[in-house]
């Protein structure tokens, strides 16, 4: 669901909303709205910018970039970014990394230096930056299980320390990641339709949370909340075929609400649960 800012008025042109989502333990989302006075911004810590409406000219570092709908900034501690020109009224949400977080990430990665890139704006399909587009929308709809946030957050901090990192391939020996995966993969069947957190099955497999979504991509091809969402809509399947009514599925295989199961059904099947449902002989 969209947040709503407060309408602006002349003597306040700039509206500034703060959240703080539960799962996500040190970071602050900021959705911003700028109709009038052009922005200037110093973050205190890593943040990224998501752009969502409107056209404007900033500058970073001595660059100059146009940010657009759909297009990222990545802004770096102590760095001033500052809006020069604008074509209609700004939209853009933040998310703000605690340092701890990104100090973590970059010692679980390797230890990789910090060495930013000269310039960190990406544009609207950039592939790096994919992650943390995957984190604002999570955090921008709201209602996104913990698992989901979890995991997206942690491949998005991944992308912040191999952007500021010399080069951007992943480095380190390869990892054999069969005895972990295994005991990743028994937990989640066992326990798929309760509340599982990222840093739950990460301490169950002797792993990093970085490195257990690095072992479930290299050999699934997923995230663990892919693969526990997989899972989820094939006991939707199983139960449907059974009979069980569509509106009583969601609780039962461990989803929100119905409005989650069939955006997921649909997603995964093809059809919505009801037309599955229909279709069984």
């Amino acid at each position: 669901m969209q947040s709503a800012l407060p309408a602006c008025d002349p003597d306040d042109p700039l509206r500034i909303e703060i959240v703080r989502p539960k799962a996500l333990s040190g970071v602050t989302v900021a959705r911003c709205r700028s109709d009038a006075r052009r922005h200037r911004s110093v973050k205190d810590r890593f943040a990224s910018v998501s752009f969502t409406a409107g056209q404007s000219e900033w500058r970073a570092r001595g660059r100059a970039y146009t940010a657009r709908p759909g297009a990222l900034a990545l802004m770096l501690p102590g760095e001033v970014h500052r809006e020069e020109s604008r074509d209609g009224p700004a939209r853009f949400q933040v998310v703000l990394f605690d340092d701890a977080l990104v100090d973590e990430a970059r010692l679980s990665l390797g230890g990789r230096p910090f060495a930013p890139r000269p310039g960190l704006f990406l544009e609207r399909g950039a592939p790096e930056g994919a992650p943390l587009r995957a984190l604002h929308a999570l955090v921008h709809e709201g209602g996104a299980e913990p698992l989901a946030l979890q995991t997206a957050l942690a491949e998005s901090l991944r992308s912040l320390v191999a952007l500021t990192s010399p080069g951007h391939a992943e480095r380190g020996r390869p990892y054999a990641w069969g005895a972990p995966l295994r005991r990743a993969l028994e937990l989640i069947r066992e326990r798929f339709v309760s509340a599982l957190s990222l840093d739950e099955i990460a301490l169950h497999v002797g792993l990093d949370k970085f490195q257990l979504i690095r072992a479930f991509r290299d050999q699934l091809g997923v995230t663990p909340y892919a693969y526990v969402t997989q899972l989820r809509i094939g006991r939707a399947q199983a139960l449907l075929t059974r009979g069980v009514p569509p509106s009583e599925i969601a609780a039962r295989v461990g989803l929100y609400d119905q409005s989650q199961l069939n955006r997921h059904f649909k997603r995964i099947v093809g059809v919505t649960p009801g037309q599955f449902a229909r279709a069984v002989v």
